[in-house]
């Protein structure tokens, strides 16, 4: 996968509030006044997609109004939300992690309420620009939009009573080395309310991204196939982009993935392509002419995680599955310290047994992601047979799998962790992708098959 690198970004117009019927005059204006070279800045508009982000977090809006953050609202929270992030915590004692936890929007909530109510709010206008934790970080949005030009639409979900929806409009640039009077602009519109007043207003949001081009629906939360919002755009949006690592419920909720793939609504899971690196190098595995036969062997399945999320595993034996032609017949679940779960496949003949194994390793130090695989071996009841492959994570090591290999020799590889799979990286990647990933769609077909043996 390759890297976005984010330029410097220039603000053509910090966050204003408006009317809903007043957004698209304001942002025609902005780009009025920066169409003419002869006058200076040349700004060119979004023309190639539009991006449609439900965020349910509201640490983003809170760091703005505190001072923190300067960039525009967009829900993406890459190196300069993580910046202002750093530096709220600072400010507070806190310890420095760059993430956002319980603690620290608590406390954001707080510093927000004493200042509303003692009337010294930081508005957007005065903040933008002025505090400079930030300044020399900036967001995927950025690098996004310095490939091609988008329209980001933010719908941020607030708690209490149901007053309407907010609307700001903003735009903001990357400067071009090559070019710095000439630049290539994201515009912004960011509506806030509860997931209520969202609802209520779905018509207006969905005319709001730009005609026939590309629309893309960044879904931050579980899926909700019976949320009025959320069933509207993702029927007029090309694709729903989710990442089923941060799901609440995960197996249930990667459940009510599967049946909305079924039905014909286009997903793509970051969480997916955290997978890349083991399925490159299963493949290859059994590259070598020798082990091509030997794979049509195995019939032992074990996969490890960190436990807390079994979505990753899920996945990856949906894949392996639907490579091999194995049809999935009978699931098993010992809830305890490891939280097993036994599948058991048949090939597509009926005449060999498959029997698949995860298993929830608990771990001392969590990544950023929770449910990493850990380790996979894949192997035969057939002593005879050359098909015993080991892979591991790097940093933990294969010593369970290993001991486990039995009589078989194994080929045992490391897999490297890849830098360029952070949340803002994959989603950048996706958003330069115009269509499903049909891997991921028979994958997944699979894995709906295994949930659905599942007794709740």
């Amino acid at each position: 996968m390759s890297t976005i690198s984010s330029p410097p970004i220039v603000s053509l117009q910090a966050p204003k509030d408006v009317s809903l019927e007043e957004i698209e005059a304001e942002l025609s204006q902005i780009w009025k006044g920066h169409s003419n070279a002869e006058e200076g800045l040349v700004a060119t508009r979004a023309t190639s997609f539009s991006l449609i982000v439900f965020e349910p977090d509201s640490s983003q809006q809170l760091l703005t109004a505190l001072g923190y953050y300067s960039g525009p609202i967009d829900g993406i929270g890459g190196p300069r939300t993580h910046a202002a992030i750093e530096a709220a915590q600072k400010a507070y004692g806190m310890e420095v992690t760059g993430k956002i936890n319980s603690e620290l929007t608590s406390k954001l909530e707080q510093e927000f309420a004493k200042a509303k109510a003692e009337g010294k709010l930081t508005s957007a206008e005065q903040s933008a620009g002025q505090y400079p934790a930030d300044a020399q970080a900036s967001g995927i949005a950025d690098a996004i939009a310095a490939i091609s030009p988008c329209r980001i639409i933010t719908l941020c979900v607030t708690a209490g009573e149901d007053e309407g929806v907010k609307a700001q409009v903003s735009a903001y640039c990357p400067i071009q080395k090559q070019n710095k009077r000439s630049l290539i602009c994201c515009e912004y519109i960011t509506l806030t309310g509860t997931a209520t007043a969202l609802d209520r207003i779905g018509g207006i949001i969905s005319e709001l991204a730009i005609g026939e081009l590309p629309k893309f629906l960044w879904w931050k939360a579980t899926p909700e196939p019976d949320y009025g919002l959320f069933k509207r755009l993702a029927n007029k949006c090309d694709r729903v982009i989710l990442d089923s690592s941060t799901f609440c419920d995960p197996q249930a909720d990667l459940r009510n993935v599967g049946a909305l793939i079924e039905a014909n609504i286009p997903f793509a899971d970051l969480n997916w392509g955290r997978l890349a690196a083991w399925q490159e190098l299963a493949a290859e595995a059994f590259d070598p002419p020798e082990r091509r036969a030997a794979l049509c062997e195995v019939d032992r399945v074990t996969i490890d995680y960190e436990k807390g999320n079994s979505n990753q595993a899920l996945m990856y034996l949906g894949w392996l599955a639907s490579r091999l032609q194995w049809k999935p017949v009978a699931y098993e679940h010992e809830p305890g310290d490891y939280d097993i779960r036994r599948i058991k496949f048949t090939t597509a003949d009926l005449h060999r047994e498959i029997q698949a194994e995860l298993a929830g390793v608990p771990v001392a130090d969590w990544g950023d992601v929770l449910g990493d695989l850990i380790s996979l071996r894949l192997t035969s009841t057939n002593l005879q047979a050359d098909c015993c492959t080991v892979l591991c994570s790097e940093t933990t090591g294969c010593m369970r799998m290993e001991a486990g290999g039995g009589a078989q020799s194994c080929r045992i590889q490391q897999v490297t962790p890849l830098f360029d799979q952070k949340t803002e990286q994959l989603l950048g990647n996706e958003l330069q992708r115009w269509s499903c990933d049909p891997l991921y769609q028979e994958s997944m077909a699979v894995t709906y098959q295994i949930l659905q043996l599942v007794k709740d």
